[in-house]
């Protein structure tokens, strides 16, 4: 088998799932993560869009859909994967119910990013803004750090995989013709 070079965008559960098994399979992985850590849309924030509509084109916009007492409607059997269980805690800290709340979801996600090493793959507060497809089938990836939106990198890799996740705080339809997908409006 020929090792890649792949970028995950999103390192929420499917990102941090899809890291481990690439490098698992051998690939050299990175992760783009927009947040200061790991966990997706189950990182809860109290914030809130400065316009819930989104007709301002300026406005502040809050990637998260969660709301301060959620709970999952998914159990945990259901909710955790095959080879590390979504289990109590043995030590009884934690959210003990079948279907616990936000904070349990986001502390797995976290402690699976840290026993399968994955968190030495992302890099964290940065976002990925445009992919576009380049010569020999290869994906040029362009991003910026959040903290100084006006650098942009540039990086080749042999593959892409998406898992931003941004459907939950943003509805987007590509729009573009060709290979080229922004995700600024994320």
């Amino acid at each position: 088998m020929i090792s890649r070079y792949v970028a995950v965008i999103g390192a929420g559960a499917a990102g941090l799932v899809a890291a481990r098994e690439l490098r698992r399979e051998g690939h050299a992985v990175v992760v783009f993560e927009r947040e200061d850590q790991v966990g997706g849309t189950w990182v809860y924030t109290q914030e809130v869009d400065s316009d819930p509509l989104g007709l301002d084109p300026h406005r502040v916009s809050v990637h998260s859909s969660l709301y301060s007492s959620l709970r999952t409607n998914l159990s945990r059997e259901s909710m955790g994967f095959l080879d590390y269980p979504f289990l109590t805690r043995s030590d009884g800290s934690g959210d003990p119910r079948r279907f616990p709340g936000h904070q349990e979801v986001l502390m797995y996600l976290k402690e699976f990013a840290r026993v399968f090493a994955v968190e030495e793959m992302v890099r964290f507060e940065v976002e990925v803004v445009k992919v576009c497809l380049v010569e020999n089938n290869r994906w040029k990836v362009s991003s910026k750090k959040t903290s100084d939106g006006d650098i942009v990198v540039e990086e080749v890799f042999d593959a892409v995989v998406v898992c931003s996740g941004g459907r939950y705080s943003q509805t987007h339809v590509t729009d573009i013709p060709g290979t080229c997908f922004l995700f600024s409006s994320f």
